[in-house]
């Protein structure tokens, strides 16, 4: 395998292997060197291509964020505009998976860590804006009509609660009536 695409596997396997032990350990668990042994790396490898624990965990969970707009504009590759139902539950399991969760281990970590708040905020605010216009898009929603902006944010707010409550105990079935709710709601908004 030529050099680059060894660095690149490598790379891939550090992410994947700091977003597993991101949501299975926290933050306090989570080290460079646990991430590296994970991988099946040396950590001198690990941080040559991070060179610090908040640049990989960062990269890690933009990384995957990435994958998941990825795979939700695939599922719906002519839009979704007919079954908005399906949109609110595609959207739910966004937050309710291990994403969310390494996720939500980085954000507490920041508010607590100055040098990672920073990293933090910057790809909160980039994979909110991601996700909204995905939302967007996906719901054909027009954002020029009043308080559509709004709804499509209540729908993505919700839907971050849901994963919140998740993390404690899973209520699939309260779940389901939400997200039937919610489709319902987004019809009638939306038009």
């Amino acid at each position: 395998m030529p050099k680059q695409d060894r660095s690149r596997a490598t790379r891939q396997r550090l992410l994947e292997a700091a977003v597993a032990c991101l949501a299975e350990h926290g933050w306090a668990g989570s080290t460079v060197s646990v991430v590296a042994e994970r991988a099946g790396v040396s950590r001198g490898a690990a941080q040559h291509h991070f060179p610090t624990r908040e640049d990989l965990f960062t990269a890690a969970v933009e990384y995957v964020a990435e994958e998941r707009s990825t795979a939700l504009r695939a599922l719906f590759p002519q839009g979704a505009a007919g079954d908005r139902r399906a949109v609110v539950a595609a959207l739910v399991d966004l937050y309710t998976g291990p994403l969310f969760r390494a996720a939500l281990h980085l954000w507490v970590a920041a508010s607590n860590e100055e040098q990672l708040r920073g990293q933090v905020t910057e790809l909160e605010a980039r994979v909110g804006r991601e996700t909204h216009r995905i939302a967007v898009d996906l719901l054909a929603a027009d954002e020029t009509r009043p308080g559509v902006r709004e709804t499509v944010q209540g729908l993505l707010d919700m839907a971050r609660g849901l994963g919140l409550a998740n993390l404690l105990t899973d209520d699939g079935a309260r779940r389901d009536k939400v997200v039937a709710q919610w489709g319902a709601l987004l019809e009638e908004a939306l038009g």
